[in-house]
């Protein structure tokens, strides 16, 4: 396509207003207003607007995982799952928070930091008057209500409510202490205790 065809943009959507250079892709664009989806999955019910969507789809039935990272061997069905996965290993933190110099490699977990800003809590329980920030609070705080464990530990017989717990306990067994004191050598296995020893250092220069 030369580069007056790229600028060129003479079809355009009567819905909103966009326009293309190509009369296809007005065509692809209109099923966003009109919900026609012609790609229709084999194995499910499931149906699709664009045929890219269902070949990404179509992976979750197949187990076929062609993105592949170069730093760890990972495979994933999704090149967007790539994306996010290998800024595990470069640190990348595109997204950042406009209230403080917090910044995060993905953008769920940037909406979830902005509610400690903002104090919104979405996720309302539906047994109690307790809401939270986080999806995963709610359905952990609800496990509270059942009486459900589903978070059982591989070490030994313990389960737990939610996740977050589960993490804590297996510290237990594999000995780590990820909460480390600046002022000294000293390291805790939770937030909790390493909460209290700081309060010593303080009362001692008291």
């Amino acid at each position: 396509m030369t580069l007056a065809r790229r600028m060129e943009r003479p079809y355009k959507c009567s819905h909103c207003g966009m326009t293309f250079s190509w009369n296809i892709n007005l065509k692809r664009h209109m099923r966003i207003h009109t919900g026609e989806k012609p790609y229709a999955c084999g194995h499910c019910e499931k149906a699709f607007s664009q045929n890219v969507d269902l070949i990404r789809h179509s992976r979750t039935h197949s187990g076929e995982k062609p993105h592949q990272c170069v730093h760890c061997g990972k495979d994933f069905s999704d090149n967007s799952n790539l994306i996010r996965h290998l800024r595990t290993h470069t640190g990348e933190k595109p997204y950042k928070c406009s209230h403080c110099d917090k910044a995060f490699s993905q953008s769920t977990r940037l909406l979830g930091h902005m509610r400690i800003h903002t104090g919104e809590k979405p996720y309302q329980c539906s047994q109690c008057d307790k809401s939270f920030k986080e999806n995963s609070q709610l359905i952990g705080h609800i496990n509270t209500h059942t009486g459900e464990k589903p978070h059982q530990c591989s070490h030994c017989d313990k389960a737990f409510s939610v996740s977050f717990s589960l993490k804590r306990h297996l510290r237990t067994h594999t000995g780590e202490k990820p909460y480390q004191c600046r002022q000294c050598e000293k390291a805790y296995t939770d937030n909790k205790s390493l909460i209290n020893h700081m309060k010593k250092h303080i009362e001692d220069k008291q």
